[in-house]
């Protein structure tokens, strides 16, 4: 994939046929309907932190960088996610420079998007991986990542997976329970090896968001509860087949505030501190992740404000830094791109019925969470309000309620913010194969996972013996 630098490269007109060496059939967009001018419609070329979103209008027509969503709708089809690589690239480079001059690692959280083209576009910027799974270390290895720099996170690793990263020779090992480090260093003695350490201390911070991500609290599953942990590391320490290198936090996702950081912060460095005393030092201080982004009117924490926050509580310290954004990097370099099937009204509601669904799309229906929905050719006249549904037989099937929008059938819709924790969460519910992806590099289009077949679907099973079916 070709270098894409600015902002001012991707928010160029788009009068280029969009090329790919790979395509997929899909209808074609209707060429009939009337457009505002881009003055009026380009909100979304720069964040409002000055960095490059990636999707912009040009001529009343919604783009990736400088290829029209509805050339790719009617090459590859719909549903579709739509990747910008000028907005990965930006987004990476803004957090990665922001701790500019201090020893430092960004390991993306790669369950926000673990496609491997993302990955290997992130690996060749110089990141490191977050892993919460065996099959995540064989992404990011696929990927060509550097396994030397991935952390392995996650509640419930199992021996095999203990093995695996221990034979590919992760950074570090996050240590969520006294039975974990138990499983590790048995794992490590059979391998005749030591096992890379820190634990994931909880500090028990409300991080004020969704619960169902808030991850820091003293009755989450997640982590050892700090006021436990010097005990652990004592106990660590004792063990030959463990190496004791950090610690680690992550208090939740999608946080919009940096006072829960800084006060999750400040105990975890109040607890490497004490560790000194038992002769225990410690080489880094992973801060995690969980930074969010806007997907309606949150006003999320600048990248920069959060650097200096960390700049000024690591003053005098000498611990390499680790962090593990996942969201904030891919979420804005996403859409959902989605045709609409029917229009039709029930009572006083109005439906727009879409061949994207919840297992494109799961976020709405899991926590009930907001998606910007564009038009890719908005039109000026008959705006109504929609709830934006899909096929998917359960009427929690919904990607947006009470949107205002101008739509006919045959209609291409963007929804926003689709880049993180979208393909990631997606499945086959009610046999439906799962969405190609395209990642966009200036005007020439990458697909980088096909569409599924049903015959992939049904690939793996087979039907009972004849006898047995009766």
């Amino acid at each position: 994939m070709r270098h894409q630098g600015s902002a001012a490269t991707a928010a160029e007109g788009a009068g280029r046929t969009v090329g790919s060496d790979d395509d997929e059939s899909g209808d074609a967009a209707p060429d009939d309907v009337a457009r505002p001018s881009a003055a009026e419609l380009d909100r979304y070329a720069v964040t409002p932190a000055g960095s490059v979103r990636g999707f912009h209008y040009v001529d009343g027509e919604l783009h990736a960088e400088r290829a029209a969503l509805s050339a790719i709708a009617q090459r590859f089809g719909t549903p579709c996610y739509v990747y910008s690589r000028a907005a990965l690239v930006g987004a990476f480079r803004e957090f990665d420079a922001a701790f500019a001059g201090l020893p430092h690692l960004v390991c993306y959280a790669m369950k926000a998007n673990p496609s491997l083209a993302i990955l290997d576009l992130f690996a060749s910027l110089g990141s490191g991986f977050d892993i919460v799974s065996g099959g995540e270390l064989a992404r990011v290895q696929a990927a060509g990542g550097d396994p030397r720099n991935v952390v392995f996170s996650g509640v419930g690793k199992s021996d095999a997976e203990m093995e695996a990263a221990l034979a590919a020779g992760v950074l570090c090992f996050n240590v969520e329970s006294p039975a974990e480090l138990d499983h590790l260093a048995a794992v490590a003695a059979r391998m005749s090896v030591r096992a890379p350490i820190s634990f994931r201390v909880n500090p028990d911070v409300d991080p004020r968001t969704h619960p169902y991500i808030a991850t820091g609290l003293r009755e989450s599953k997640f982590g050892v509860g700090i006021d436990c942990a010097h005990a652990l590391y004592r106990r660590a320490a004792a063990m030959p087949s463990i190496e004791i290198r950090g610690i680690d936090m992550h208090i939740g996702s999608q946080i919009t505030e940096l006072a829960p950081y800084r006060e999750a912060a400040a105990k975890m460095l109040s607890l490497v501190d004490a560790l000194v005393g038992d002769g225990i030092v410690l080489s880094h201080v992973d801060f995690g992740g969980g930074l969010g982004t806007r997907y309606r009117d949150e006003a999320p924490v600048a990248i920069a404000d959060y650097a200096a926050m960390v700049r000024e509580l690591m003053r005098g310290r000498n611990e390499r830094l680790l962090f593990e954004p996942g969201r904030r990097l891919v979420a804005d370099a996403g859409v959902l791109l989605t045709r609409v099937r029917v229009v039709k009204a029930a009572g006083e509601r109005r439906f727009a019925v879409v061949d994207a669904a919840m297992n494109d799309l799961l976020r709405p229906a899991l926590y009930g969470a907001w998606h910007a929905v564009d038009a890719v050719h908005p039109r000026t006249e008959g705006a109504a309000r929609y709830d934006i549904v899909g096929p998917v037989c359960e009427s929690g099937d919904f990607l947006a309620h009470d949107r205002m929008l101008a739509l006919a059938e045959g209609d291409l819709l963007a929804v926003r913010s689709a880049g993180a924790y979208a393909m990631a969460m997606s499945s086959n519910y009610n046999a439906r194969p799962r969405a190609s992806e395209v990642l966009v590099d200036d005007d020439v289009t990458h697909l980088i996972r096909r569409r599924e077949t049903f015959a992939e679907l049904i690939a793996q099973e087979t039907r009972l013996p004849p006898q047995s079916a009766r």
